[in-house]
């Protein structure tokens, strides 16, 4: 897989809209997520100021920033925010493919599920919910892949309907047809 790390950095902020975040509830049992962001592309360049204006109104300023690359084409080593820069780290292995996480020196680290950018609303809306679960065991891409599921079953029943509506498949032979009765002999 190619990678590139290296974007040409100016001071012009990239104006884009409001992150699409949910957070867990301040206060609620710490789980393995603290929320979800469902990003607008795959372009963290552009995407990070909007999450980052975001989570510093609630967390503080953010400071650092780190992905898995599988879902990010291009890696930028920085990103300048509303008054600061944010560095941008990568794994491969040792992060989930699902996960976005911020760092504040002042205010800790924070684990996001990050929502794929070609996601529905409807399954957005059930990833952010479930994501902001107070004290939830469940991982970003454990959560994915129960989202995957309930799409694929929802394609299934799609196809089975749309069969059913197109006549489906010609029923089964009868096993023992259904004769007209035979006319008693006559005498």
């Amino acid at each position: 897989m190619t990678m590139t790390t290296e974007r040409t950095m100016t001071d012009e902020r990239v104006s884009s809209p409001p992150a699409r975040l949910a957070l867990t509830p301040a206060g609620a049992p710490p789980g393995l997520l603290d929320g979800a962001w469902w990003p607008r592309s795959r372009d963290l360049f552009r995407e990070l100021p909007a999450l980052t204006d975001r989570l510093e109104r609630c967390w503080g300023r953010i400071t650092r920033v780190t992905v898995n690359l599988t879902h990010w084409p291009v890696i930028p080593p920085k990103v300048p925010v509303a008054g600061h820069t944010v560095h941008v780290g990568w794994f491969t292995d040792e992060q989930d493919p699902h996960k976005l996480i911020a760092l504040s020196y002042s205010a800790g680290r924070w684990d996001l599920l990050v929502i794929p950018p070609e996601t529905s609303a409807a399954s957005a809306a059930r990833l952010m919910s479930a994501a902001t679960t107070p004290g939830s065991l469940l991982t970003a891409s454990m959560l994915m892949d129960d989202e995957d599921a309930i799409r694929e079953a929802g394609e299934d029943r799609g196809r089975e309907s749309e069969w059913d509506t197109e006549g489906g498949a010609a029923p089964p032979p009868l096993r023992h047809p259904i004769r007209p009765p035979t006319p008693a002999p006559e005498g």
